[in-house]
């Protein structure tokens, strides 16, 4: 056989095996295939806390009468991820005798405002609406419960994850690591814990059985509000 025809065949069957490959989906090359970057990661780590706002360093839309004070610190829960996270934000304290409404308020309203620059790059986010509004107790309420201007179960499960875990860790509300709430109806006030798993599941307010009805036993008989 002469040495041409020899050369010819092998290069026919390098051509029929390149076809074949080809015909199977595989890509007939030795430089890597590149199937597009990594999975973005965010760090889900709390930056330095940002300057308390305007509108609730003056009380502004909050009735809250609390004065701007950078120094006063307080935990607020943010959504990353697929879970919630702590997030350092400068509050002013109030000055009112009973605390609990102005603080509830300006924690509201921590909830409700966009993350900054640093928190959105590190993965934060809220789910808060900014149209829902926080109230005192009324007459037969316990006198921790506070009422909101919409029924909790119809907050989005990780804005009331948001809201009871943020309120449950402030000391003015007293650090119960839970809160109770109502909407704006008569409806009886509920207890929502913020349990681990609420931390890492948010998802568990859809769950009916979130927000124990509230009794004398079960709040150890907690004052009315008379």
């Amino acid at each position: 056989m002469r040495p041409g025809r020899r050369t010819g065949r092998r290069t026919a069957a390098v051509v029929v095996l390149a076809l074949a490959a080809a015909g199977c989906g595989i890509r007939g090359t030795s430089v890597p295939v590149d199937a597009g970057g990594a999975p973005s990661r965010v760090s889900c780590k709390a930056p330095a806390s940002p300057a308390p706002s305007a509108s609730a360093s003056s009380g502004t839309g909050s009735g809250s009468g609390t004065d701007a004070d950078p120094g006063s610190q307080a935990l607020v829960y943010l959504v990353c991820g697929s879970a919630l996270a702590q997030v350092e934000r400068a509050v002013p304290p109030s000055k009112a005798d009973d605390p609990r409404l102005p603080t509830a308020r300006a924690l509201l309203h921590e909830l409700q405002r966009e993350p900054s620059a640093d928190e959105e790059k590190a993965g934060f986010s809220t789910a808060l609406p900014r149209d829902v509004k926080v109230t005192g107790p009324r007459d037969g309420d316990p006198a921790d419960a506070l009422r909101l201007s919409i029924r909790p179960e119809d907050l989005p499960s990780f804005a009331l994850a948001q809201l009871v875990c943020t309120y449950g860790a402030s000391p003015a509300l007293g650090r119960t690591h839970a809160a109770v709430l109502g909407g704006p109806g008569d409806d009886t006030a509920h207890r929502y814990d913020c349990s681990a798993d609420v931390l890492a599941n948010p998802d568990i307010a859809e769950n009916a059985g979130w927000g124990d009805p509230l009794s004398e036993e079960a709040e150890g008989g907690a004052p009315q509000q008379g």
